[in-house]
């Protein structure tokens, strides 16, 4: 095979992908062509201590080169850490992923996307060369059964549970970047979206890495890509696996897959074995969301964070896609909970509302009861409540109910509030419920209805 020093012979092997002017740049001048030679001597020899690690196509190595220029490599330690991965003599998969990695990740940067520095292609090698990410990546650092056993190869340290924070931190990170594919000009569908595949850097930013299976959305107004299935079981949407029928949405499945995990630190593998539909056995968590919460993060996360992460997962999961949001909107909901576990919490509110919801099983009451707490829309009605509830007339607070509901909808009303009127909303939300004798008997219907 030629060597990609041929400028024709390179542009003849990228010319298919279309410019796009969502980030892309021109590949492969604009990427660094390494020598087999250079990558040899970066990584010992392609040495055993070197390995990072191996997958189907290829291995994983870390390498060593000047920080400046990339163009001298250097002794292990010493300059800059790079990841190469090396791909398993040529077959044309192997080639197809190596080439859809350079289309994609050359000519689009996005903070949330792995960067691909440079390629080697001599010979019968094919090599990538990208940003070494200092943490890894996702799945050493959330599953249950593994984290004991997990170490960081670069640094050698045990890798410990991650905080609510930081998990929701890496889920909102590797949704913005899926928007960013999906919002091209031409969709990219991942097609293969997994925790293996979200690298965390040294402060735990995720970056989307392995674009080898990626799928370029096709010309025309089409629904869906017919494609043969490939993907790893467990995070495979059901229209994908069932028909070959793939989508964006297919990719929000996915990313459900993941968000389960990340808030229960279980494999989507292990949860597969006794729950073959996701859904259902979801739904009764609703109610009592801490059930399903890794027990890690206990004390990390206020109950409405928690639920509201669980229904958004479950809407993620619906296995007709059609139901499921995009990921524009998946993003919209965990900024939203991000916001929510950012404000400065009151224990002692908090404690009263998990009273107050624990006398109910019904999920629906439950998505209000926590959601209204931080809707700024309702801040008047609610004040109003607060008056007719010192007077513990019931007729009158449903007639307020009522006026929630006559009350116009729009985007203003999930803005974010204070700390100190989230605390009062609370407050007045705890005294309007525990005022009425039977709470939940005479509102729950009203509450269910509620759609702010």
């Amino acid at each position: 095979m030629a060597s990609a020093g041929s400028s024709s012979a390179a542009e003849s092997q990228f010319s298919d992908v279309e410019e796009n002017p969502n980030g892309q740049i021109s590949a492969p001048p604009c990427l660094k062509e390494f020598s087999f030679a250079d990558l040899k001597t970066a990584t010992s020899n392609f040495g055993h201590k070197a390995l990072l690690g191996a997958g189907a196509y290829g291995r994983v190595y870390i390498g060593w080169f000047d920080e400046k220029t990339l163009s001298h490599p250097s002794e292990s330690g010493i300059g800059m850490a790079v990841a190469i991965k090396i791909y398993y003599p040529e077959t044309i998969q192997a080639f197809d992923q190596w080439q859809s990695e350079v289309n994609i990740l050359g000519r689009r940067y996005h903070p949330n996307l792995i960067e691909l520095l440079g390629y080697c292609w001599e010979d019968e090698k094919l090599v990538l060369v990208y940003e070494f990410m200092h943490k890894g990546s996702l799945d050493n650092h959330i599953f249950q059964s593994e984290i004991n056993q997990a170490t960081n190869m670069f640094t050698g340290d045990v890798f410990k549970p991650l905080s609510w924070d930081i998990r929701l931190r890496i889920a909102i990170g590797a949704a913005r970047g899926l928007v960013f594919l999906h919002s091209l000009e031409k969709p990219i569908i991942y097609r293969d979206f997994k925790s293996s595949a979200i690298l965390l850097d040294a402060n735990y930013n995720p970056k989307l890495s392995d674009f080898g299976l990626a799928k370029l959305w096709p010309s025309g107004d089409k629904t869906h890509v017919t494609t043969r299935m490939m993907g790893t079981e467990g995070y495979v949407a059901p229209e994908y696996f069932e028909s070959g029928h793939l989508n964006v949405k297919s990719d929000v499945y996915s990313f459900g897959i993941v968000l389960l995990e990340l808030l229960t630190g279980l494999r989507a593998a292990d949860l597969r074995q006794t729950n073959d539909n996701l859904v259902q056995w979801l739904k009764p968590m609703l109610s009592q969301p801490k059930t399903l919460m890794d027990v890690r993060m206990k004390g990390q996360y206020s109950l409405g964070a928690a639920c509201n992460a669980t229904q958004l997962t479950l809407k993620c999961l619906e296995v007709n896609h059609k139901y499921r949001p995009s990921m524009k909107e998946v993003l919209e909901v965990l900024v939203q909970i991000e916001a929510m576990t950012s404000m400065e919490e009151d224990p002692e509110v908090l404690e009263q509302i998990e009273a107050v919801t624990s006398m109910t099983e019904d999920p629906e009451v439950l998505e209000h009861i926590t959601t209204v707490t931080s809707m700024k829309e309702v801040s008047e009605v609610l004040e109003q409540i607060e008056a007719v509830t010192s007077k513990k007339e019931v007729p009158e607070v449903l007639e307020h109910i009522e006026a929630i509901e006559e009350k116009p909808k729009n985007s203003d009303y999930r803005s974010r509030q204070s700390t100190a009127a989230c605390h009062g909303q609370r407050s007045i939300l705890h005294r309007f419920l525990t005022s009425l004798k039977e709470p939940f008997q005479c509102v729950s219907s009203k509450l269910s209805c509620m759609r702010i």
